[in-house]
């Protein structure tokens, strides 16, 4: 979990870690709903672990501070030469009765909004080449 700086102590951020092939099917099924996606389509393209984020509703910087650990995990995975994927809708899912369910499963009591799904396995083949950067995407002051 990520803990806030203000001193109070409040964990704002927190991970569910995934590897059940049972629930790691259903929140497939769950996400693809919410996409609309044809039945059957797994939008976790197979990947067999999701870490899914979540911060605290009332944190005012809940939203940035699980982007952040989302980009942490994704680079984390990537030097331990694991691919991933940031998988969105986390935050549907959790509005639903369903998974709402979920987290008091877990005895997460307090409210809690979906940041994202980390999904992780291992690349096929070789990692994808890195786009050409597009101009202008930084600007200097001198």
């Amino acid at each position: 979990g990520l803990y806030a700086a203000n001193g109070r102590g409040r964990q704002a951020v927190i991970t569910i870690a995934v590897t059940d092939k049972e629930l790691r099917d259903k929140l497939s099924a769950v996400n693809n709903e919410i996409m609309g996606g044809p039945e059957g389509n797994d939008p976790f393209y197979g990947a067999p672990a999701m870490l899914i984020v979540l911060a605290k509703k009332d944190w005012p910087t809940g939203i940035y501070d699980g982007s952040l650990v989302m980009g942490n995990l994704m680079l984390a995975a990537h030097d331990l030469g694991i691919g991933s994927c940031w998988i969105h809708r986390a935050k549907e899912e959790f509005e639903t009765q369903w998974g709402k369910e979920l987290l008091k499963s877990l005895g997460i009591e307090d409210e809690y909004e979906g940041i994202g799904h980390c999904a992780l396995g291992y690349v096929y083949g070789e990692y994808p080449n890195t786009p050409e950067r597009n101009e202008n995407r930084v600007y200097y002051i001198r």
